[in-house]
């Protein structure tokens, strides 16, 4: 898995496609670094405004939509098709 990770000639952020192929036949190394390139954009994308017992409002990651997206990440990987 070491091999298959190139980040000096990747400018663009994307994810290799060899990692891509190998999180798809299963490899767990390979689905983590999947869900590591993506885990920022999760982050952002469940970011919801929540109140806490005193009723002041903040802005919190929402753990279950967080969740959600990185399953559904993960199921979609494994649905690759060349």
């Amino acid at each position: 898995m070491n091999g298959l990770i190139n980040t000096e000639n990747n400018e663009r952020g994307l994810l290799p496609f060899p990692v891509i192929l190998a999180a798809n036949k299963g490899e767990a190394e390979a689905m983590k670094v999947v869900i590591q390139h993506y885990e920022s954009y999760m982050a952002s994308l469940s970011m919801r405004k929540l109140q806490d017992e005193q009723g002041n409002t903040y802005w919190g990651m929402d753990k279950d939509t967080h969740d959600r997206l990185r399953s559904k990440l993960m199921q979609s990987v494994l649905a690759f098709e060349i």
